[in-house]
Protein backbone atom coordinates (compact mmCIF):
# COMPACT_ATOMS: atom_id res chain seq x y z
CA UNK A 1 0.00 0.00 0.00
CA UNK A 2 1.08 3.58 -0.61
CA UNK A 3 1.70 5.81 2.41
CA UNK A 4 2.81 9.42 2.30
CA UNK A 5 3.09 9.57 6.08
CA UNK A 6 3.45 7.29 9.06
CA UNK A 7 1.28 7.77 12.14
CA UNK A 8 1.20 6.02 15.50
CA UNK A 9 -1.23 3.35 14.31
CA UNK A 10 0.91 2.33 11.35
CA UNK A 11 4.10 2.53 13.39
CA UNK A 12 2.66 0.20 16.03
CA UNK A 13 1.61 -2.29 13.36
CA UNK A 14 5.07 -2.13 11.78
CA UNK A 15 6.69 -2.89 15.14
CA UNK A 16 4.34 -5.82 15.69
CA UNK A 17 5.24 -7.22 12.27
CA UNK A 18 8.95 -6.66 12.86
CA UNK A 19 8.81 -8.33 16.27
CA UNK A 20 6.94 -11.28 14.80
CA UNK A 21 9.45 -11.70 11.98
CA UNK A 22 12.33 -11.62 14.46
CA UNK A 23 10.62 -14.12 16.77
CA UNK A 24 10.15 -16.62 13.95
CA UNK A 25 13.85 -16.42 13.04
CA UNK A 26 15.42 -16.02 16.50
CA UNK A 27 17.02 -19.47 16.40
CA UNK A 28 18.59 -18.74 13.03
CA UNK A 29 20.09 -15.55 14.47
CA UNK A 30 21.41 -17.59 17.42
CA UNK A 31 23.05 -20.03 15.03
CA UNK A 32 25.14 -17.23 13.49
CA UNK A 33 27.18 -16.83 16.67
CA UNK A 34 30.86 -16.95 15.71
CA UNK A 35 31.77 -19.36 18.49
CA UNK A 36 30.16 -22.80 17.95
CA UNK A 37 28.99 -22.87 21.58
CA UNK A 38 25.56 -24.26 22.56
CA UNK A 39 24.39 -21.00 24.14
CA UNK A 40 24.70 -18.43 21.36
CA UNK A 41 22.04 -15.94 22.35
CA UNK A 42 21.91 -12.91 20.05
CA UNK A 43 18.55 -13.92 18.59
CA UNK A 44 17.15 -14.71 22.03
CA UNK A 45 18.29 -11.37 23.44
CA UNK A 46 16.94 -9.32 20.53
CA UNK A 47 13.66 -11.23 20.61
CA UNK A 48 13.19 -10.70 24.36
CA UNK A 49 14.07 -7.03 23.98
CA UNK A 50 11.52 -6.52 21.19
CA UNK A 51 8.92 -8.47 23.19
CA UNK A 52 9.41 -6.07 26.11
CA UNK A 53 8.83 -3.14 23.76
CA UNK A 54 5.68 -4.70 22.29
CA UNK A 55 4.33 -5.45 25.77
CA UNK A 56 4.78 -1.78 26.67
CA UNK A 57 2.96 -0.77 23.48
CA UNK A 58 0.02 -2.85 24.64
CA UNK A 59 -0.37 -0.70 27.74
CA UNK A 60 -1.06 2.52 25.85
CA UNK A 61 -2.33 3.71 22.50
CA UNK A 62 -2.21 6.92 20.49
CA UNK A 63 -2.48 7.79 16.82
CA UNK A 64 0.60 9.98 17.34
CA UNK A 65 3.87 8.42 16.20
CA UNK A 66 5.68 10.60 18.73
CA UNK A 67 3.71 9.07 21.58
CA UNK A 68 3.92 5.47 20.36
CA UNK A 69 7.63 5.59 19.54
CA UNK A 70 8.22 6.95 23.04
CA UNK A 71 6.23 4.11 24.59
CA UNK A 72 8.17 1.58 22.52
CA UNK A 73 11.47 3.18 23.49
CA UNK A 74 10.63 2.89 27.19
CA UNK A 75 9.80 -0.79 26.85
CA UNK A 76 12.93 -1.58 24.85
CA UNK A 77 15.13 0.40 27.20
CA UNK A 78 13.98 -1.45 30.30
CA UNK A 79 13.76 -4.84 28.60
CA UNK A 80 17.11 -4.66 26.80
CA UNK A 81 19.21 -7.83 27.15
CA UNK A 82 22.72 -8.40 25.92
CA UNK A 83 24.77 -6.08 23.75
CA UNK A 84 22.53 -6.60 20.74
CA UNK A 85 19.40 -5.81 22.78
CA UNK A 86 20.92 -2.65 24.25
CA UNK A 87 21.99 -1.43 20.79
CA UNK A 88 18.52 -2.20 19.44
CA UNK A 89 16.95 -0.21 22.30
CA UNK A 90 19.24 2.73 21.54
CA UNK A 91 18.32 2.67 17.84
CA UNK A 92 14.67 3.17 18.75
CA UNK A 93 15.50 5.55 21.60
CA UNK A 94 17.14 7.94 19.15
CA UNK A 95 14.27 7.41 16.72
CA UNK A 96 11.73 8.33 19.41
CA UNK A 97 13.61 11.46 20.42
CA UNK A 98 13.34 12.76 16.87
CA UNK A 99 9.72 11.65 16.46
CA UNK A 100 8.55 12.99 19.85
CA UNK A 101 6.95 16.27 18.63
CA UNK A 102 5.24 14.74 15.57
CA UNK A 103 1.80 13.23 15.00
CA UNK A 104 3.00 11.74 11.71
CA UNK A 105 6.32 11.44 9.86
CA UNK A 106 6.84 11.95 6.14
CA UNK A 107 9.67 10.25 4.26
CA UNK A 108 12.25 12.93 5.06
CA UNK A 109 11.34 12.85 8.74
CA UNK A 110 11.25 9.04 8.91
CA UNK A 111 14.74 8.89 7.41
CA UNK A 112 15.98 11.53 9.85
CA UNK A 113 14.52 9.54 12.76
CA UNK A 114 16.40 6.44 11.60
CA UNK A 115 19.60 8.48 11.45
CA UNK A 116 19.03 9.84 14.97
CA UNK A 117 18.65 6.25 16.12
CA UNK A 118 22.03 5.37 14.65
CA UNK A 119 23.65 8.38 16.32
CA UNK A 120 22.25 7.32 19.71
CA UNK A 121 23.42 3.72 19.29
CA UNK A 122 26.98 4.69 18.33
CA UNK A 123 27.13 7.06 21.27
CA UNK A 124 26.07 4.29 23.67
CA UNK A 125 28.92 1.95 22.65
CA UNK A 126 32.33 2.94 24.00
CA UNK A 127 34.28 1.27 21.18
CA UNK A 128 31.97 0.73 18.19
CA UNK A 129 33.01 -2.17 15.94
CA UNK A 130 32.21 -2.00 12.24
CA UNK A 131 30.80 -5.12 10.65
CA UNK A 132 28.08 -5.45 13.29
CA UNK A 133 24.46 -4.40 13.76
CA UNK A 134 25.75 -0.84 14.11
CA UNK A 135 27.09 -0.84 10.56
CA UNK A 136 23.93 -2.37 9.12
CA UNK A 137 21.81 0.29 10.84
CA UNK A 138 24.18 3.09 9.85
CA UNK A 139 24.34 2.29 6.17
CA UNK A 140 20.59 1.69 5.96
CA UNK A 141 19.84 5.04 7.64
CA UNK A 142 22.38 6.88 5.49
CA UNK A 143 20.74 5.50 2.36
CA UNK A 144 17.30 6.40 3.75
CA UNK A 145 18.33 10.04 4.15
CA UNK A 146 19.62 10.07 0.56
CA UNK A 147 16.62 8.32 -0.99
CA UNK A 148 14.01 10.27 1.02
CA UNK A 149 14.71 13.23 -1.26
CA UNK A 150 13.54 11.16 -4.24
CA UNK A 151 10.28 9.75 -2.93
CA UNK A 152 7.34 10.78 -0.79
CA UNK A 153 6.18 7.18 -0.29
CA UNK A 154 7.06 5.53 3.05
CA UNK A 155 6.66 2.02 1.60
CA UNK A 156 9.05 2.75 -1.27
CA UNK A 157 11.53 4.26 1.17
CA UNK A 158 11.34 1.21 3.45
CA UNK A 159 12.00 -1.06 0.46
CA UNK A 160 15.21 0.85 -0.18
CA UNK A 161 16.17 0.72 3.51
CA UNK A 162 15.75 -3.07 3.56
CA UNK A 163 17.74 -3.57 0.35
CA UNK A 164 20.61 -1.50 1.72
CA UNK A 165 20.48 -3.30 5.08
CA UNK A 166 20.72 -6.68 3.33
CA UNK A 167 23.60 -5.50 1.15
CA UNK A 168 25.49 -4.22 4.19
CA UNK A 169 24.77 -7.41 6.11
CA UNK A 170 26.39 -9.46 3.33
CA UNK A 171 29.44 -7.17 3.51
CA UNK A 172 29.97 -7.74 7.23
CA UNK A 173 32.04 -10.81 6.33
CA UNK A 174 34.56 -8.53 4.62
CA UNK A 175 34.62 -6.11 7.56
CA UNK A 176 35.23 -8.70 10.28
CA UNK A 177 37.66 -11.42 9.15
CA UNK A 178 36.39 -13.84 11.80
CA UNK A 179 32.94 -13.80 10.15
CA UNK A 180 34.43 -14.81 6.79
CA UNK A 181 36.59 -17.44 8.48
CA UNK A 182 33.54 -19.05 10.05
CA UNK A 183 31.28 -18.42 7.04
CA UNK A 184 28.53 -16.40 8.71
CA UNK A 185 27.21 -12.84 8.65
CA UNK A 186 26.86 -10.73 11.78
CA UNK A 187 24.09 -12.10 13.97
CA UNK A 188 22.87 -8.75 15.33
CA UNK A 189 22.78 -7.29 11.83
CA UNK A 190 20.71 -10.27 10.67
CA UNK A 191 18.28 -9.69 13.52
CA UNK A 192 17.82 -6.07 12.47
CA UNK A 193 17.21 -7.13 8.88
CA UNK A 194 14.42 -9.44 10.06
CA UNK A 195 12.82 -6.52 11.91
CA UNK A 196 13.02 -4.35 8.79
CA UNK A 197 11.48 -7.19 6.76
CA UNK A 198 8.51 -7.14 9.13
CA UNK A 199 8.23 -3.37 8.73
CA UNK A 200 8.03 -3.69 4.97
CA UNK A 201 5.65 -6.65 5.16
CA UNK A 202 3.11 -4.51 6.98
CA UNK A 203 3.58 -1.46 4.75
CA UNK A 204 3.03 -3.57 1.64
CA UNK A 205 0.14 -5.74 2.79
CA UNK A 206 -1.35 -4.05 5.83
CA UNK A 207 -1.11 -7.40 7.63
CA UNK A 208 0.60 -8.51 10.79
CA UNK A 209 0.58 -12.31 10.87
CA UNK A 210 0.63 -14.41 13.98
CA UNK A 211 3.00 -17.40 14.11
CA UNK A 212 1.50 -20.54 12.65
CA UNK A 213 1.44 -23.74 14.65
CA UNK A 214 2.84 -26.77 12.88
CA UNK A 215 0.47 -27.77 10.12
CA UNK A 216 -1.75 -24.72 10.65
CA UNK A 217 -1.86 -21.78 8.28
CA UNK A 218 -0.62 -18.45 9.68
CA UNK A 219 -3.46 -16.03 10.33
CA UNK A 220 -3.51 -12.23 10.39
CA UNK A 221 -3.60 -10.53 13.77
CA UNK A 222 -4.41 -7.17 12.24
CA UNK A 223 -5.65 -6.17 8.82
CA UNK A 224 -5.62 -2.59 7.59
CA UNK A 225 -8.80 -1.05 6.31
CA UNK A 226 -9.30 -0.25 2.67
CA UNK A 227 -7.82 3.19 3.18
CA UNK A 228 -4.47 1.59 3.95
CA UNK A 229 -4.59 2.33 7.69
CA UNK A 230 -7.03 1.92 10.60
CA UNK A 231 -9.18 4.93 11.30
CA UNK A 232 -8.19 6.88 14.40
CA UNK A 233 -11.70 7.18 15.75
CA UNK A 234 -12.72 8.09 19.25
CA UNK A 235 -13.97 5.08 21.20
CA UNK A 236 -16.61 5.85 23.80
CA UNK A 237 -16.26 3.76 26.96
CA UNK A 238 -19.01 1.30 27.67
CA UNK A 239 -21.12 1.61 30.79
CA UNK A 240 -19.34 -1.38 32.29
CA UNK A 241 -15.83 -0.28 31.33
CA UNK A 242 -13.63 0.59 34.30
CA UNK A 243 -12.68 4.24 34.60
CA UNK A 244 -8.96 4.86 34.95
CA UNK A 245 -7.55 6.65 37.95
CA UNK A 246 -6.31 9.42 35.66
CA UNK A 247 -9.83 9.95 34.27
CA UNK A 248 -11.21 10.36 37.80
CA UNK A 249 -8.74 13.16 38.57
CA UNK A 250 -9.41 16.74 37.53
CA UNK A 251 -6.35 18.41 36.07
CA UNK A 252 -6.91 21.69 37.92
CA UNK A 253 -7.08 19.82 41.23
CA UNK A 254 -3.37 18.93 41.02
CA UNK A 255 -2.16 21.43 43.64
CA UNK A 256 1.59 20.80 43.77
CA UNK A 257 2.04 20.67 40.03
CA UNK A 258 5.84 20.78 39.57
CA UNK A 259 7.57 17.42 40.00
CA UNK A 260 11.21 18.26 40.87
CA UNK A 261 14.34 16.16 41.28
CA UNK A 262 17.91 17.38 41.68
CA UNK A 263 21.17 16.95 43.58
CA UNK A 264 22.97 19.44 45.82
CA UNK A 265 26.75 19.11 45.71
CA UNK A 266 27.98 20.30 49.12
CA UNK A 267 31.56 20.64 47.90
CA UNK A 268 30.67 23.16 45.20
CA UNK A 269 29.01 26.56 45.23
CA UNK A 270 29.42 29.72 47.27
CA UNK A 271 27.75 28.30 50.42
CA UNK A 272 29.72 25.07 50.75
CA UNK A 273 30.51 25.81 54.38
CA UNK A 274 26.88 26.26 55.43
CA UNK A 275 25.68 23.65 57.93
CA UNK A 276 22.88 21.43 56.63
CA UNK A 277 19.97 20.56 58.91
CA UNK A 278 17.84 17.96 57.13
CA UNK A 279 14.76 18.47 59.32
CA UNK A 280 14.77 22.25 58.81
CA UNK A 281 15.21 21.73 55.05
CA UNK A 282 12.26 19.31 54.91
CA UNK A 283 10.01 21.74 56.80
CA UNK A 284 10.93 24.56 54.43
CA UNK A 285 10.09 22.37 51.41
CA UNK A 286 6.73 21.37 52.93
CA UNK A 287 5.45 24.97 52.97
CA UNK A 288 4.62 24.81 49.26
CA UNK A 289 5.23 21.14 48.54
CA UNK A 290 4.57 17.48 49.24
CA UNK A 291 5.95 14.02 48.25
CA UNK A 292 9.24 15.11 49.76
CA UNK A 293 12.25 12.82 49.75
CA UNK A 294 15.62 14.06 50.99
CA UNK A 295 18.60 11.71 51.05
CA UNK A 296 21.74 13.33 52.44
CA UNK A 297 25.25 11.94 52.22
CA UNK A 298 28.41 13.64 53.42
CA UNK A 299 28.83 15.66 50.24
CA UNK A 300 25.71 14.97 48.14
CA UNK A 301 22.03 15.64 48.90
CA UNK A 302 19.34 14.13 46.67
CA UNK A 303 16.02 15.99 46.65
CA UNK A 304 12.60 15.03 45.29
CA UNK A 305 9.56 17.25 45.84
CA UNK A 306 6.21 18.19 44.28
CA UNK A 307 6.01 21.97 44.63
CA UNK A 308 3.90 25.01 43.78
CA UNK A 309 6.97 27.24 43.66
CA UNK A 310 10.00 25.63 41.95
CA UNK A 311 11.98 28.87 42.03
CA UNK A 312 11.75 29.08 45.81
CA UNK A 313 12.81 25.43 46.11
CA UNK A 314 15.93 26.06 44.03
CA UNK A 315 16.77 29.23 45.96
CA UNK A 316 16.46 27.28 49.19
CA UNK A 317 18.73 24.52 47.85
CA UNK A 318 21.38 26.99 46.68
CA UNK A 319 22.11 27.88 50.32
CA UNK A 320 23.75 24.48 50.75
CA UNK A 321 25.79 24.02 47.58
CA UNK A 322 25.69 23.79 43.80
CA UNK A 323 22.60 22.25 42.15
CA UNK A 324 23.14 19.54 39.54
CA UNK A 325 21.04 17.17 37.40
CA UNK A 326 17.85 19.23 37.65
CA UNK A 327 14.58 17.71 36.38
CA UNK A 328 11.29 19.62 36.56
CA UNK A 329 8.04 18.26 35.08
CA UNK A 330 4.62 19.90 34.96
CA UNK A 331 2.21 17.26 36.25
CA UNK A 332 -0.88 19.10 35.00
CA UNK A 333 0.59 19.02 31.51
CA UNK A 334 1.38 15.33 31.87
CA UNK A 335 -2.18 14.67 33.05
CA UNK A 336 -3.69 16.53 30.08
CA UNK A 337 -1.46 14.52 27.73
CA UNK A 338 -2.56 11.23 29.32
CA UNK A 339 -6.23 12.14 28.99
CA UNK A 340 -5.88 13.28 25.38
CA UNK A 341 -3.87 10.17 24.47
CA UNK A 342 -6.68 8.03 25.85
CA UNK A 343 -9.15 9.71 23.46
CA UNK A 344 -7.05 9.11 20.36
CA UNK A 345 -8.81 5.85 19.68
CA UNK A 346 -7.68 2.29 20.22
CA UNK A 347 -6.50 -0.54 17.97
CA UNK A 348 -8.82 -3.39 17.26
CA UNK A 349 -8.70 -6.07 19.99
CA UNK A 350 -7.11 -8.54 17.58
CA UNK A 351 -4.01 -6.41 17.26
CA UNK A 352 -2.45 -7.72 20.43
CA UNK A 353 -4.21 -11.08 20.55
CA UNK A 354 -0.99 -13.06 20.29
CA UNK A 355 0.94 -11.05 22.84
CA UNK A 356 0.42 -12.14 26.46
CA UNK A 357 -0.22 -9.32 28.88
CA UNK A 358 2.09 -8.81 31.81
CA UNK A 359 0.75 -7.81 35.23
CA UNK A 360 0.88 -4.10 35.94
CA UNK A 361 3.91 -3.34 38.06
CA UNK A 362 3.30 -1.88 41.46
CA UNK A 363 5.01 1.36 42.41
CA UNK A 364 8.41 0.94 44.00
CA UNK A 365 8.55 1.76 47.72
CA UNK A 366 10.04 5.10 48.71
CA UNK A 367 13.74 5.31 49.47
CA UNK A 368 14.51 4.76 53.17
CA UNK A 369 16.06 7.70 55.04
CA UNK A 370 19.78 8.19 54.46
CA UNK A 371 20.72 7.16 58.00
CA UNK A 372 19.13 3.74 57.34
CA UNK A 373 21.10 3.12 54.14
CA UNK A 374 24.12 0.84 54.21
CA UNK A 375 27.24 2.41 52.67
CA UNK A 376 27.69 -0.29 50.01
CA UNK A 377 25.67 -2.91 48.14
CA UNK A 378 26.48 -5.56 45.54
CA UNK A 379 24.69 -7.10 42.56
CA UNK A 380 26.25 -10.01 40.67
CA UNK A 381 25.12 -12.18 37.76
CA UNK A 382 25.66 -15.94 37.95
CA UNK A 383 24.28 -19.23 36.71
CA UNK A 384 24.38 -22.17 39.10
CA UNK A 385 23.42 -22.44 42.77
CA UNK A 386 26.96 -23.16 43.88
CA UNK A 387 28.34 -20.05 42.19
CA UNK A 388 25.50 -17.96 43.61
CA UNK A 389 26.32 -19.22 47.10
CA UNK A 390 29.99 -18.30 46.65
CA UNK A 391 29.06 -14.74 45.66
CA UNK A 392 26.73 -14.44 48.64
CA UNK A 393 29.52 -15.64 50.93
CA UNK A 394 31.64 -12.81 49.51
CA UNK A 395 29.04 -10.24 50.55
CA UNK A 396 26.95 -9.91 47.39
CA UNK A 397 23.39 -8.80 48.25
CA UNK A 398 21.56 -9.94 45.11
CA UNK A 399 22.63 -12.60 42.62
CA UNK A 400 20.67 -12.30 39.39
CA UNK A 401 20.22 -15.63 37.68
CA UNK A 402 21.81 -15.41 34.26
CA UNK A 403 24.96 -15.51 32.22
CA UNK A 404 25.71 -16.48 28.65
CA UNK A 405 22.54 -18.55 28.39
CA UNK A 406 20.16 -15.90 29.73
CA UNK A 407 21.17 -12.25 30.05
CA UNK A 408 19.38 -10.11 32.67
CA UNK A 409 17.57 -7.06 31.30
CA UNK A 410 18.25 -3.43 32.10
CA UNK A 411 15.07 -3.46 34.20
CA UNK A 412 16.34 -6.48 36.18
CA UNK A 413 19.38 -4.44 37.24
CA UNK A 414 17.30 -1.34 38.01
CA UNK A 415 14.85 -3.29 40.18
CA UNK A 416 17.65 -5.12 41.96
CA UNK A 417 19.45 -1.87 42.74
CA UNK A 418 16.27 -0.25 44.06
CA UNK A 419 15.67 -3.21 46.36
CA UNK A 420 19.04 -2.74 48.08
CA UNK A 421 19.06 -0.14 50.86
CA UNK A 422 22.56 1.13 50.11
CA UNK A 423 24.04 4.48 49.10
CA UNK A 424 26.62 3.04 46.72
CA UNK A 425 26.12 -0.06 44.60
CA UNK A 426 28.59 -2.14 42.60
CA UNK A 427 27.40 -4.32 39.73
CA UNK A 428 29.39 -7.40 38.64
CA UNK A 429 28.02 -8.46 35.20
CA UNK A 430 30.43 -11.43 34.89
CA UNK A 431 29.80 -11.66 31.15
CA UNK A 432 30.91 -9.36 28.33
CA UNK A 433 27.43 -9.53 26.81
CA UNK A 434 25.83 -8.14 29.98
CA UNK A 435 28.01 -5.09 30.60
CA UNK A 436 26.06 -2.75 28.28
CA UNK A 437 22.73 -3.57 29.96
CA UNK A 438 24.33 -2.95 33.37
CA UNK A 439 25.74 0.38 32.16
CA UNK A 440 22.33 1.35 30.80
CA UNK A 441 20.83 0.61 34.22
CA UNK A 442 23.53 2.72 35.87
CA UNK A 443 22.53 5.70 33.70
CA UNK A 444 18.87 5.26 34.60
CA UNK A 445 19.75 5.13 38.30
CA UNK A 446 22.13 8.09 38.35
CA UNK A 447 19.46 10.39 39.83
CA UNK A 448 18.94 7.93 42.70
CA UNK A 449 22.19 6.17 43.56
CA UNK A 450 25.89 6.15 42.95
CA UNK A 451 26.32 2.98 40.90
CA UNK A 452 29.53 1.53 39.50
CA UNK A 453 29.70 -1.26 36.92
CA UNK A 454 32.86 -3.31 37.41
CA UNK A 455 33.50 -4.71 33.90
CA UNK A 456 33.92 -8.36 34.89
CA UNK A 457 33.55 -10.55 31.81
CA UNK A 458 33.72 -13.93 33.53
CA UNK A 459 32.64 -15.56 36.78
CA UNK A 460 36.27 -15.82 38.04
CA UNK A 461 36.81 -12.11 37.37
CA UNK A 462 33.66 -11.26 39.30
CA UNK A 463 34.77 -13.39 42.24
CA UNK A 464 38.19 -11.74 42.26
CA UNK A 465 36.56 -8.31 42.26
CA UNK A 466 34.22 -9.19 45.14
CA UNK A 467 37.14 -10.63 47.11
CA UNK A 468 39.15 -7.42 46.59
CA UNK A 469 36.44 -5.24 48.14
CA UNK A 470 37.29 -3.62 51.50
CA UNK A 471 34.41 -2.11 53.46
CA UNK A 472 36.49 0.53 55.22
CA UNK A 473 37.85 1.93 51.94
CA UNK A 474 36.25 4.77 49.94
CA UNK A 475 33.92 4.03 47.02
CA UNK A 476 36.34 5.23 44.33
CA UNK A 477 39.30 3.36 45.86
CA UNK A 478 37.31 0.13 45.99
CA UNK A 479 36.23 0.67 42.41
CA UNK A 480 39.86 0.96 41.27
CA UNK A 481 40.96 -2.03 43.38
CA UNK A 482 38.23 -4.26 41.98
CA UNK A 483 38.97 -3.27 38.40
CA UNK A 484 42.63 -4.06 39.00
CA UNK A 485 41.71 -7.44 40.49
CA UNK A 486 39.66 -8.23 37.37
CA UNK A 487 42.68 -7.57 35.16
CA UNK A 488 44.86 -10.07 37.06
CA UNK A 489 42.64 -13.10 36.55
CA UNK A 490 42.96 -15.59 33.69
CA UNK A 491 39.61 -17.23 32.96
CA UNK A 492 38.90 -20.52 31.21
CA UNK A 493 35.77 -22.48 30.36
CA UNK A 494 35.06 -25.83 28.74
CA UNK A 495 31.96 -26.68 26.72
CA UNK A 496 31.09 -28.60 23.54
CA UNK A 497 30.84 -27.44 19.92
CA UNK A 498 27.47 -27.37 18.18
CA UNK A 499 28.83 -27.25 14.63
CA UNK A 500 31.95 -27.87 12.58
CA UNK A 501 34.08 -24.79 12.11
CA UNK A 502 37.65 -23.56 11.80
CA UNK A 503 38.96 -20.77 14.00
CA UNK A 504 42.59 -19.63 14.17
CA UNK A 505 43.84 -22.91 12.63
CA UNK A 506 41.80 -24.97 15.09
CA UNK A 507 39.59 -27.47 13.27
CA UNK A 508 36.57 -27.91 15.51
CA UNK A 509 34.09 -30.74 15.08
CA UNK A 510 30.51 -30.75 16.28
CA UNK A 511 30.20 -32.69 19.55
CA UNK A 512 33.86 -32.26 20.47
CA UNK A 513 34.86 -30.23 23.51
CA UNK A 514 36.36 -26.75 23.21
CA UNK A 515 38.48 -24.83 25.71
CA UNK A 516 38.08 -21.04 25.83
CA UNK A 517 40.65 -18.78 27.49
CA UNK A 518 39.11 -15.38 28.16
CA UNK A 519 37.42 -14.77 24.77
CA UNK A 520 39.45 -17.08 22.53
CA UNK A 521 39.11 -20.78 21.72
CA UNK A 522 42.56 -22.26 22.35
CA UNK A 523 41.91 -26.03 22.59
CA UNK A 524 39.64 -28.71 21.18
CA UNK A 525 39.59 -32.46 21.64
CA UNK A 526 37.02 -35.24 21.53
CA UNK A 527 37.36 -35.93 25.26
CA UNK A 528 36.57 -33.56 28.14
CA UNK A 529 39.71 -34.46 30.12
CA UNK A 530 42.07 -33.88 27.21
CA UNK A 531 40.47 -30.55 26.36
CA UNK A 532 40.64 -29.41 29.98
CA UNK A 533 44.33 -30.31 30.23
CA UNK A 534 45.20 -28.45 27.02
CA UNK A 535 43.33 -25.37 28.23
CA UNK A 536 45.05 -25.39 31.63
CA UNK A 537 48.46 -25.76 29.96
CA UNK A 538 47.73 -22.54 28.03
CA UNK A 539 46.67 -20.76 31.21
CA UNK A 540 49.43 -21.92 33.57
CA UNK A 541 52.59 -20.07 32.62
CA UNK A 542 54.72 -19.92 35.76
CA UNK A 543 53.40 -23.05 37.40
CA UNK A 544 53.06 -21.53 40.87
CA UNK A 545 49.66 -19.93 40.44
CA UNK A 546 46.40 -20.43 42.32
CA UNK A 547 44.02 -22.59 40.27
CA UNK A 548 40.31 -22.63 41.05
CA UNK A 549 37.98 -25.18 39.45
CA UNK A 550 34.22 -24.58 39.40
CA UNK A 551 32.43 -27.81 38.50
CA UNK A 552 29.29 -27.65 36.37
CA UNK A 553 26.04 -29.57 36.70
CA UNK A 554 27.27 -32.13 34.14
CA UNK A 555 30.72 -32.65 35.64
CA UNK A 556 31.41 -36.13 37.05
CA UNK A 557 33.34 -36.59 40.26
CA UNK A 558 35.74 -39.14 38.72
CA UNK A 559 36.61 -36.70 35.91
CA UNK A 560 37.25 -33.93 38.42
CA UNK A 561 39.44 -36.18 40.57
CA UNK A 562 41.44 -37.17 37.48
CA UNK A 563 41.90 -33.51 36.56
CA UNK A 564 43.09 -32.55 40.06
CA UNK A 565 45.55 -35.47 40.06
CA UNK A 566 46.92 -34.33 36.70
CA UNK A 567 47.41 -30.79 38.01
CA UNK A 568 49.20 -32.02 41.12
CA UNK A 569 51.46 -34.19 39.02
CA UNK A 570 52.38 -31.57 36.40
CA UNK A 571 52.18 -28.37 38.46
CA UNK A 572 53.36 -29.32 41.95
CA UNK A 573 53.73 -25.69 43.05
CA UNK A 574 50.19 -24.71 42.03
CA UNK A 575 47.55 -24.35 44.72
CA UNK A 576 44.34 -26.08 43.53
CA UNK A 577 40.86 -25.37 44.87
CA UNK A 578 37.67 -27.11 43.74
CA UNK A 579 34.16 -25.72 44.29
CA UNK A 580 30.81 -27.00 43.15
CA UNK A 581 29.43 -24.32 40.82
CA UNK A 582 26.41 -26.09 39.36
CA UNK A 583 26.53 -24.04 36.14
CA UNK A 584 24.82 -25.56 33.07
CA UNK A 585 26.46 -26.25 29.69
CA UNK A 586 30.02 -25.61 30.95
CA UNK A 587 31.36 -28.70 32.84
CA UNK A 588 34.33 -26.67 34.09
CA UNK A 589 35.17 -23.04 34.73
CA UNK A 590 38.81 -22.33 35.58
CA UNK A 591 40.54 -19.32 37.09
CA UNK A 592 44.28 -18.82 37.39
CA UNK A 593 45.75 -16.09 39.57
CA UNK A 594 49.36 -15.28 40.49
Amino acid sequence: MSNRSLNGTDFTAMVLAGAEQLQQHAEHVNSLNVFPVPDGDTGTNMNLTMSAGVTELKRGYSASIGVMSGILSKGLLMGARGNSGVILSQLFRGFSRYAAPYEELNTLQFASALQCGVDAAYKAVVKPVEGTILTVAKEAAKHAVFFSRRTNDITELMEEVLVKAKQTLAMTQDMLPVLKQVGVVDSGGQGLVYIYEGFLQYLKSGLVTAPAAKGVEARPVFAAQATGRPAATTVAPSADAPISAQAKLETDKIEFLYDMEFFINRQLGEAQGTAFDEEVFRKALSVDGDSIIVISDENIIKVHVHSKAPGEVLNLALRYGEITQIRILNMREQHRDLLSAGMDGAPEPGWFAEIPAEPVREEEPSEPPAHELAPFGFIAVASGEGIADIFKSLGVDIVLSGGQTMNPSTEDFVNAARSIAAQHIYILPNNSNIILAAEQARELLEMERLVSVIPSKTIPQGMAAAFAFQEEVAFEVNQDNMREAVSRVKSGQVTYAVRDTTLDDLHIKAGHYIGIQDSKIVATEEQLFATSCLLLMKMLVNGDEIVTILTGSDAKQEDTDQLVAWLEGHYADAEVEVHEGGQPIYPYLFSVEP
